[in-house]
């Protein structure tokens, strides 16, 4: 079972910036695919962000230009840099992973794109 522990979140002021950190337990495929997702109070979970095996990065709209996904490949770990951040970004945010997976999609990632999730980490930005 392969399981995903985040950390890095907490609170920040509007315009500052966090690091977020996802360690995958296992990465046994050299194709893979790791993202990044949130959930704001009363809201729908979102994809934000992905990366694929070969470093390619995506974004939805609304952090593109804020928020930089990265990998360590010898970590087995999948960052998120928050830069800019503004009180609507507040949400819980989740990594997640499907493995021996090299889509042809540079979209917003979707919930149905990945299987395994992590538990999430919260996010507050204050105004």
């Amino acid at each position: 079972q392969v399981q995903l522990v985040e950390s890095g979140g907490g609170s920040v002021q509007a315009g500052g910036s966090l690091r977020l950190s996802c360690t995958v337990s296992e990465l046994t495929y050299s194709r893979y695919c790791l993202g990044w997702f949130r959930q704001a109070p009363g809201k729908e979970r979102e994809g934000i962000a992905a990366i694929f095996s070969d470093d390619t990065p995506t974004y939805a709209d609304s952090v593109k230009g804020r928020f930089t996904i990265s990998r360590d490949a010898t970590k087995n770990t999948v960052y998120l840099q928050l830069d800019n951040l503004k009180p609507e970004d507040t949400a819980v945010y989740t990594c997640a992973t499907r493995q021996g997976y090299s889509p042809p999609w540079r979209r917003a990632p979707r919930i149905t794109d990945f299987d395994y999730w992590g538990q999430g980490i919260q996010v507050t930005v204050s105004s």
